[in-house]
């Protein structure tokens, strides 16, 4: 994982750990690893993903479990909650990048619809650039 020197690392794991619950990667009830071992596999200092992990936690997407470690929430209404906020976070980037090169609401809306279908159909193929 690459890390942007613009946001705390615990933030940027905690958005990391909440897109591998949303997408699946962490399965609801499966048991996360540990915090040496993520911290060992993602460089980064135990303590900043314990931080991570204890945000996930206060967030309800995982919970502690004394003596068996930390299992992924299966509380399908929470996951879905996460995955609503980073489609949302998504969605205000692409804005802003298009508002920015002066797209107006309309393009970018018939854009984003081209792209679905488009995605729908071939998932694996590139996006091409597309002019404004």
């Amino acid at each position: 994982m690459e890390f942007d020197s613009s946001a705390p690392i615990w933030r940027q794991l905690k958005d990391e750990f909440t897109r591998r619950i949303a997408v699946g990667t962490w399965a609801p009830g499966a048991k996360l690893p540990g915090v040496r071992e993520l911290a060992a596999d993602l460089g980064v200092n135990p303590n900043t993903a314990q931080r991570a992990l204890s945000e996930l936690e206060r967030d309800g997407l995982c919970k502690s479990e004394r003596t068996t470690g930390r299992f992924v929430t299966d509380d399908s209404h929470a996951i879905d909650t996460a995955r609503g906020e980073l489609a949302q976070a998504a969605a205000d980037v692409f804005i802003a990048r298009a508002t920015g090169v002066g797209m107006q609401q309309s393009r970018a809306i018939a854009l984003i619809e081209q792209r679905w279908m488009h995605h729908d159909h071939d998932p694996e193929t590139p996006t091409p650039t597309v002019e404004t």
